[in-house]
Protein backbone atom coordinates (compact mmCIF):
# COMPACT_ATOMS: atom_id res chain seq x y z
CA UNK A 1 0.00 0.00 0.00
CA UNK A 2 3.06 2.50 1.21
CA UNK A 3 4.62 1.77 -2.58
CA UNK A 4 1.61 2.30 -4.39
CA UNK A 5 0.54 5.17 -2.81
CA UNK A 6 3.75 7.02 -3.29
CA UNK A 7 3.28 6.09 -7.20
CA UNK A 8 -0.21 7.44 -6.69
CA UNK A 9 0.99 10.69 -5.60
CA UNK A 10 2.93 11.31 -8.42
CA UNK A 11 0.46 10.20 -11.63
CA UNK A 12 -2.47 10.80 -10.04
CA UNK A 13 -3.70 14.13 -9.97
CA UNK A 14 -6.51 13.45 -6.91
CA UNK A 15 -3.92 11.94 -4.38
CA UNK A 16 -1.35 14.25 -5.98
CA UNK A 17 -3.55 17.67 -5.10
CA UNK A 18 -4.76 16.15 -1.53
CA UNK A 19 -0.85 15.18 -0.62
CA UNK A 20 0.50 18.72 -1.45
CA UNK A 21 -2.33 20.23 0.81
CA UNK A 22 -0.90 18.53 3.82
CA UNK A 23 2.01 19.14 3.30
CA UNK A 24 1.22 22.89 2.81
CA UNK A 25 -0.42 22.37 5.83
CA UNK A 26 2.56 21.50 7.85
CA UNK A 27 1.92 17.58 8.04
CA UNK A 28 4.84 15.40 7.90
CA UNK A 29 5.45 13.86 4.42
CA UNK A 30 4.83 10.20 6.19
CA UNK A 31 1.83 11.44 7.78
CA UNK A 32 0.15 13.11 4.88
CA UNK A 33 1.19 9.83 2.69
CA UNK A 34 -0.98 7.96 5.36
CA UNK A 35 -3.37 10.26 5.18
CA UNK A 36 -3.61 9.78 1.34
CA UNK A 37 -3.50 5.92 1.75
CA UNK A 38 -6.60 5.82 4.40
CA UNK A 39 -8.39 8.08 1.49
CA UNK A 40 -7.59 5.51 -0.99
CA UNK A 41 -9.01 2.55 1.59
CA UNK A 42 -12.15 5.00 2.27
CA UNK A 43 -12.50 5.47 -2.25
CA UNK A 44 -12.11 2.31 -2.81
CA UNK A 45 -14.68 0.67 -0.10
CA UNK A 46 -17.24 3.22 -1.07
CA UNK A 47 -16.86 2.12 -5.21
CA UNK A 48 -16.83 -1.50 -3.36
CA UNK A 49 -19.82 -0.80 -1.83
CA UNK A 50 -21.92 1.29 -4.87
CA UNK A 51 -19.67 -1.09 -7.62
CA UNK A 52 -19.11 1.97 -9.46
CA UNK A 53 -15.92 2.25 -11.42
CA UNK A 54 -13.35 5.23 -10.33
CA UNK A 55 -14.13 8.69 -10.51
CA UNK A 56 -12.32 11.82 -10.13
CA UNK A 57 -15.36 13.11 -8.25
CA UNK A 58 -15.80 10.63 -6.07
CA UNK A 59 -12.14 11.12 -4.47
Amino acid sequence: MFMAMLSSIQCNPVFKRFHERLKAQGKLAKVALIACMRKLIVVLNTMVKNQEPWREKLA
